[in-house]
Protein backbone atom coordinates (compact mmCIF):
# COMPACT_ATOMS: atom_id res chain seq x y z
CA UNK A 1 0.00 0.00 0.00
CA UNK A 2 1.29 3.42 -0.94
CA UNK A 3 0.83 6.03 1.79
CA UNK A 4 0.94 9.70 0.79
CA UNK A 5 0.64 12.96 2.69
CA UNK A 6 -1.49 15.69 1.12
CA UNK A 7 -2.74 19.06 2.30
CA UNK A 8 -6.14 20.60 1.60
CA UNK A 9 -6.37 21.46 -2.09
CA UNK A 10 -3.63 19.01 -3.11
CA UNK A 11 -4.29 16.00 -5.33
CA UNK A 12 -2.98 12.66 -6.45
CA UNK A 13 -3.38 11.19 -9.94
CA UNK A 14 -3.94 7.48 -10.57
CA UNK A 15 -3.21 6.04 -14.00
CA UNK A 16 -3.38 9.51 -15.54
CA UNK A 17 -7.18 9.32 -15.51
CA UNK A 18 -8.30 9.42 -11.88
CA UNK A 19 -7.77 12.54 -9.80
CA UNK A 20 -8.28 12.46 -6.03
CA UNK A 21 -8.25 15.86 -4.32
CA UNK A 22 -8.33 16.65 -0.61
CA UNK A 23 -11.29 19.01 -0.28
CA UNK A 24 -11.71 19.45 3.49
CA UNK A 25 -10.65 18.01 6.82
CA UNK A 26 -13.32 18.15 9.53
CA UNK A 27 -12.00 16.60 12.73
CA UNK A 28 -11.16 13.00 11.90
CA UNK A 29 -13.13 13.06 8.60
CA UNK A 30 -11.39 13.79 5.30
CA UNK A 31 -13.57 14.97 2.40
CA UNK A 32 -12.25 13.78 -0.97
CA UNK A 33 -13.15 14.92 -4.46
CA UNK A 34 -12.76 12.21 -7.11
CA UNK A 35 -12.71 12.79 -10.87
CA UNK A 36 -12.78 9.61 -12.94
CA UNK A 37 -14.06 8.58 -16.36
CA UNK A 38 -17.69 7.43 -16.25
CA UNK A 39 -16.50 3.97 -17.36
CA UNK A 40 -14.72 3.54 -14.01
CA UNK A 41 -17.08 2.85 -11.10
CA UNK A 42 -16.23 4.69 -7.88
CA UNK A 43 -17.84 3.48 -4.64
CA UNK A 44 -17.29 3.75 -0.92
CA UNK A 45 -15.84 0.44 0.28
CA UNK A 46 -18.97 -0.62 2.20
CA UNK A 47 -21.13 -0.01 -0.90
CA UNK A 48 -18.68 -1.93 -3.10
CA UNK A 49 -18.71 -4.88 -0.70
CA UNK A 50 -22.54 -4.93 -0.68
CA UNK A 51 -22.59 -4.94 -4.48
CA UNK A 52 -20.13 -7.85 -4.50
CA UNK A 53 -22.26 -9.80 -1.97
CA UNK A 54 -25.40 -9.23 -4.03
CA UNK A 55 -23.65 -10.29 -7.23
CA UNK A 56 -22.36 -13.45 -5.56
CA UNK A 57 -25.83 -14.29 -4.22
CA UNK A 58 -27.32 -13.80 -7.68
CA UNK A 59 -24.79 -16.24 -9.13
CA UNK A 60 -25.41 -18.93 -6.53
CA UNK A 61 -29.21 -18.57 -6.37
CA UNK A 62 -31.19 -21.52 -7.71
CA UNK A 63 -32.60 -20.86 -11.15
CA UNK A 64 -36.29 -20.25 -10.69
CA UNK A 65 -38.28 -21.29 -13.74
CA UNK A 66 -40.13 -18.48 -15.44
CA UNK A 67 -43.91 -18.72 -15.57
CA UNK A 68 -45.34 -19.92 -18.88
CA UNK A 69 -47.15 -17.35 -20.95
CA UNK A 70 -50.79 -18.13 -21.72
CA UNK A 71 -51.52 -19.14 -25.32
CA UNK A 72 -53.32 -16.46 -27.23
CA UNK A 73 -56.38 -17.35 -29.26
CA UNK A 74 -55.62 -17.01 -32.96
CA UNK A 75 -51.86 -16.86 -32.44
CA UNK A 76 -49.79 -17.09 -35.62
CA UNK A 77 -48.10 -20.47 -36.08
CA UNK A 78 -44.61 -20.52 -37.50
Amino acid sequence: MLILSRKIGESIVIDGRIHVKIMRVEGDVVKLGIEAPSSIPVHRQEVYEEIQRNNQQALTKQNTPLPKLPKLAGAVKQ
